[in-house]
């Protein structure tokens, strides 16, 4: 069992090995969630192939689950890159033969991946107690994480909706042309841009307050009364040369 780094290498490294020796190493993760990952000590030397082939002196590592070979090597070669196991075991096995030993052999250095546990299943809300639901969405780092557990059947969607704008902070247009599948209506929006551009707009306005005047009475105490609004920050002209002009003449009853 092996829960931490360490080193398989042959005997007398970085010198010469010996001949005619078989040594077989098998590492075993002590957690079922973990993985080995091996990576060779660039000084790696054995005796060289023959035709392309590693025949005599090579080391070579297996998946011993489902006896997958990852790779075997030999010769003067550079060493190979790093290799992670798809389960919890790998095996490796040096063999020399009697013949042309070489230096400086091969040196492993391993380590334990920890690899994070599966989302579990999910279960009823209502078989959760308070304590138990809050520990367990405590281990999730993301709400996608969060989402899969809760809602295991359509977490896909609520990922959506969560991510969705509403409806409120959309204009017409827009709910117009979803609806139609994808045909604009221009007087909606046209429409749209009256209402958001700097055009003159009714305002109530209080006559007293306007005029500022304590000492009469206004009856109707407010009028409706055209003025500039809207969105004035992108205005063509200047939105404060809007200035009220006499269209109507009205009586003066009482003061």
């Amino acid at each position: 069992m092996v829960s931490g780094d360490g080193v398989v290498q042959s005997p007398a490294f970085p010198h010469t090995y010996p001949r005619s020796t078989v040594i077989v190493w098998r590492l075993v993760a002590a957690n079922e969630n973990a993985r080995i990952q091996l990576n060779f000590d660039p000084r790696f030397g054995l005796e060289d192939p023959e035709d392309g082939v590693c025949k005599y002196d090579y080391v070579e590592v297996e998946e011993p689950d489902g006896g997958l070979v990852l790779g075997r090597w030999c010769g003067s070669q550079a060493a190979p890159g790093p290799l992670t196991s798809k389960g919890t075991q790998l095996r490796i096995r040096f063999i020399s033969d009697e013949y042309f030993p070489s230096e400086p052999g091969f040196s492993i250095h391993y380590s334990v991946l920890q690899q994070k546990p599966a989302v579990p299943a999910a279960m009823p809300v209502a078989l959760h107690s308070v304590e138990v639901l809050r520990e367990t969405v405590a281990e999730f780092g993301t709400v996608e994480e969060v989402l899969k557990y809760l809602e295991p059947d359509r977490w896909q969607l609520d990922l959506e909706e969560l991510y969705k704008p509403t409806w409120h902070v959309l204009g017409k247009s827009f709910i117009h042309q979803k609806k139609n599948r994808g045909v604009v209506d221009l007087n909606l929006l046209r429409e749209e841009v009256r209402l958001y551009s700097c055009t003159p707009r009714n305002y109530s306005v209080s006559l007293r307050e306007e005029l500022k005047r304590t000492d009469v009475i206004f009856w109707p105490s407010c009028l409706l009364v055209k003025r500039c609004g809207g969105n004035c920050a992108c205005c063509s002209n200047n939105c404060f040369d809007c200035q009220c002009t006499p269209t109507k003449v009205t009586k003066k009853y009482h003061e």
